[in-house]
């Protein structure tokens, strides 16, 4: 046997080995990352920024979607995830979110190409596509926890001496 194929052969092992033990340490790590409670009234905000950014979007595309690529950052880093480098960002959240992180990384490559001026022809509806395909880890991220706080009462509600039903996330839906 030769060097070379040697050489090719160990590299393929080394690399099937991490195939198998890379998703099990990944999966180990995630209850390393803490995820931080956010305050309803900040909830209530990304929500009302996200929204805003959407309907601008036809006015506006190419802002809308860099501005939804640092609206989904800065939420995910105000949840705890890292703030260091997007690559650290993205690589912690597809832990605890495996299903969505594809939606956000290609809003986030999009973002960046616009960013440098090479998106500039990208066909809306790819613009728009990948829009959609982030919401599912917005949802994910500013939807409530139990370790979130409640939201507090409305004051009208408080005065009609109503208290609203406290939404705690997909288990308090039945």
């Amino acid at each position: 046997m030769s060097t070379v194929t040697l050489i090719i052969l160990v590299a393929a092992l080394a690399a099937m080995a991490g195939l198998v033990i890379a998703p099990s340490v990944r999966q180990g790590r995630k209850g390393d990352l803490p995820v931080r409670s956010l305050p309803s009234e900040a909830r209530e905000q990304y929500a009302a920024r996200w929204a805003g950014l959407q309907e601008r979007f036809v006015d506006s595309p190419g802002w809308a979607l860099r501005e939804a690529d640092r609206l989904l950052g800065a939420l995910a880093v105000d949840r705890g995830y890292p703030a260091e480098s997007d690559e650290k960002r993205m690589d912690a959240l597809s832990v605890r979110h495996p299903r969505e992180i594809e939606g956000y990384r290609r809003l986030h490559a999009m973002a960046a190409r616009m960013n440098h001026g090479e998106g500039a022809e990208a066909a809306t509806e790819r613009m728009r596509e990948a829009l959609v395909a982030a919401r599912p880890l917005f949802e994910q991220l500013v939807r409530a926890q139990p370790h979130d706080e409640p939201p507090l009462p409305r004051q009208r509600d408080l005065e009609r001496g109503r208290i609203p039903r406290q939404r705690l996330g997909p288990a308090a839906d039945h």
